[in-house]
């Protein structure tokens, strides 16, 4: 497969997922910020959904104020930002028409019909009463996309890159929410186990689709160390670091190209320390520095991937 192709499969997943993503920390967000006994101010809300996607400088230099609507509109549907679900979409609609010889004609028309009503979305506005119904609507196209792509595609190498740049995503996504539910919304320990906290630690697992998963599990009271143990270590929770991180190593070993050694090494290392983790021993590191840590090491999986099969090809 050529280099240039497999870049463009592999951003093309990322985009979807992480318009999904987007989608998920906003309507979360948004709910909460309705509920009446919520006791955050809203500036905390909505500038810890700011610190999710390292943000904070790009959105001052456009908004004056952090509040619900300019939020929104800068995560939406803002075309100078690349991490919006609308700049997400385009690149997402982008990348598969440069490759529209390897992808099935279903997918296709799934992403071009998903950009053109994206489009219109943005032409027209979200009105007021419409929020979360425009948040269901990216998850659910993010939903058929995924769905189609795995139910008409050949398993052959394009697959796998399709593969890698969602569950890439994916994992970085569900770190940084993590980390910025412990590390930022509660600097405060009168906080803890408190009103506020129930609700902010149910809004992180319903963010990620885990909240039934939760009561199903441990059947108690939310806390931190069982949310982080869900989060991070348990294999059979699809949005977990653990299900992220073993189907990236289970991929680039099939994958297995000529130069893929130290990429292996490195995504072989980190799912056999999540494999074999404890979450007391995360707990002492520290949740943020081990968070912290994990995110480094995704992001340095990310670029071995680009120079192992997409950086090195085009240099040839």
């Amino acid at each position: 497969m050529l280099s240039s192709t497999a870049d463009h499969l592999f951003w093309m997943a990322r985009s979807i997922e992480r318009a999904e993503n987007t989608a998920r920390m906003l309507d979360i967000t948004y709910k909460m910020s309705l509920l009446k006994h919520a006791t955050l101010e809203p500036f905390q809300e909505w500038s810890a959904m700011l610190s999710i996607s390292g943000l904070h400088y790009e959105f001052t230099e456009k908004y004056k104020d952090i509040n619900a609507a300019n939020v929104i509109r800068f995560m939406a549907l803002d075309e100078d930002n690349p991490a919006s679900i609308y700049s997400s979409l385009k690149a997402a609609r982008d990348n598969a028409r440069a490759v529209r010889g390897s992808i099935t004609s279903e997918m296709w028309e799934t992403l071009n019909a998903t950009w053109i009503e994206m489009k219109a979305i943005a032409d027209r506005g979200i009105p007021s009463d419409g929020v979360s119904s425009f948040f269901e609507w990216v998850k659910e196209r993010s939903h058929l996309s995924r769905g189609i792509t795995y139910g008409t595609m050949l398993r052959d190498d394009g697959f796998r890159f399709i593969r890698l740049g969602t569950f890439l995503e994916r994992a970085e996504n569900t770190m940084r929410i993590l980390d910025v539910k412990y590390h930022i919304l509660l600097p405060s320990l009168q906080d803890v186990g408190g009103a506020a906290d129930y609700y902010q630690w149910s809004a992180l697992l319903r963010s990620v689709s885990a909240f039934e998963t939760y009561r199903k599990v441990y059947r108690d009271v939310i806390t931190p160390r069982r949310v982080a143990q869900l989060m991070i270590l348990r294999a059979d929770m699809p949005r977990s670091l653990h299900a992220c991180v073993e189907e990236l190593d289970t991929q680039i070993r099939v994958l297995d190209g000529p130069r893929s050694e130290e990429l292996q090494r490195l995504s072989g290392r980190l799912y056999a320390e999540l494999k074999f983790g404890r979450i007391e021993e995360i707990m002492a590191e520290g949740l943020h520095e081990y968070l912290t840590r994990c995110l480094l090491r995704l992001r340095t999986l990310g670029e071995c991937i680009s120079t192992t099969y997409f950086w090195a090809e085009a240099e040839k």
